[in-house]
């Protein structure tokens, strides 16, 4: 390739906030719950970058021919790999895309195409455009992907805060993340964080039925969490994770008597046979993002309850990683049960595109 930007490109990032910015010349746009990409094109070259510089391209052929179709002979564009189905952004299957065969990815590619959104243009022909304001870049990227095109779309884009807010509450059903603000005289700044997001976050009483060593060897990563359902089942929702050194130290020696017969009736036993993790649905399961990434886990008796801030569920499972609040020993683990998620009506695509917006 031979482009005023060469890959790997570094996104732009975003710092979290807990309300939508309010300021003269700020920018919105809805937050996808997808895979963040960085589209190469030059002639027939088409590149699919990641944020982690992991490529893409193999996983998605289909958006390989779609974008070949769709853009400029030669530019760079940001945007956001979604699998967009009658319900909403459906992750999972976006994540099931990450195949190691190419056979099983041609087979996907067909039953579950994805769709690229589109919302900063890097480059086109020869021109750099990382140090334009985003309101000129965004007024560039409209004149290409401004006309209907199938499953290449442009993101929608408001000045208007109160806009904002009404997506912000109206759309998390559809499985949008929140909200993204930016200065509309912002330039692209590859891996820094000059950008605001606004997420969603609740809490919840999770039940502690695991966890995972830090990678370093020294503490407790992450806690392994469990939600029980109507039948009494305890499902695994997600982890909670990020604490530091010092909190990973006291979290082995406050989880150590929960280790003792810990496997004894223990609802996930048999998850601890290796053969049980291949689908990479259950706590030991290998990540297809994170290829063979120890995904090992202690099991602890279920009986300690913690207080978890989440931001929202997909599939009944915390779509990122929960952050420890407390434990709560005034609970017990029975009554931790789904009923007590805040449940968000889906929202249809259409309202906020105001046409069809991307599908299977």
């Amino acid at each position: 390739m031979d482009l005023p930007l060469q890959p790997p490109v570094k996104p732009m990032l975003a710092k979290a906030v807990h309300t939508v910015p309010r300021a003269p010349g700020m920018c919105y746009e809805p937050k996808w719950d997808g895979f963040r990409c960085i589209v190469f094109r030059d002639g027939a070259e088409v590149e699919l970058g990641s944020r982690n510089d992991r490529p893409l391209t193999r996983y998605f052929p289909e958006l390989v021919e779609l974008l070949r179709d769709a853009l400029p002979e030669r530019c760079v564009l940001d945007g956001e790999i979604v699998v967009v189905t009658g319900g909403g952004l459906d992750f999972d299957t976006l994540q099931n895309r990450l195949h190691p065969a190419a056979s099983r990815v041609r087979l996907l590619a067909e039953q579950t195409p994805a769709s690229f959104v589109g919302f900063d243009l890097l480059a086109i022909g020869d021109e750099d455009l990382t140090g334009k304001p985003f309101t000129e870049r965004r007024a560039r990227l409209a004149s290409i992907l401004g006309q209907s095109l199938d499953r290449v779309h442009l993101t929608p884009l408001t000045d208007d805060p109160d806009i904002a807010e009404d997506w912000f509450t109206r759309f998390e059903g559809a499985g949008f993340d929140g909200v993204i603000a930016k200065p509309g005289e912002l330039p692209y700044e590859q891996d820094k964080r000059t950008m605001w997001k606004v997420k969603h976050e609740r809490s919840a009483d999770c039940v502690v039925a695991g966890f995972r060593w830090h990678k370093d060897g020294n503490g407790v990563g992450s806690l392994l969490l469990g939600l029980f359902d109507d039948r009494g089942v305890l499902n695994h929702v997600g982890v909670a994770s990020s604490f530091t050194a010092k909190r990973r130290a006291e979290l082995v020696t406050e989880l150590e008597p929960l280790r003792q017969d810990a496997l004894d009736g223990h609802p996930w036993r048999d998850w601890a046979d290796a053969q049980a993790h291949a689908g990479g649905r259950m706590p030991g399961g290998v990540s297809r993002w994170t290829g063979q990434k120890d995904m090992s886990w202690e099991p602890l008796r279920p009986e300690l309850v913690a207080e978890v801030r989440y931001e929202h569920v997909l599939a009944g499972r915390f779509r990122h990683g929960g952050r420890l609040t407390r434990f709560r020993p005034d609970r017990t683990p029975e009554s931790c049960t789904y009923a007590q998620l805040e449940q968000v009506a889906p929202a249809e695509l259409t309202a906020l595109f105001g046409v069809a917006g991307p599908t299977r």
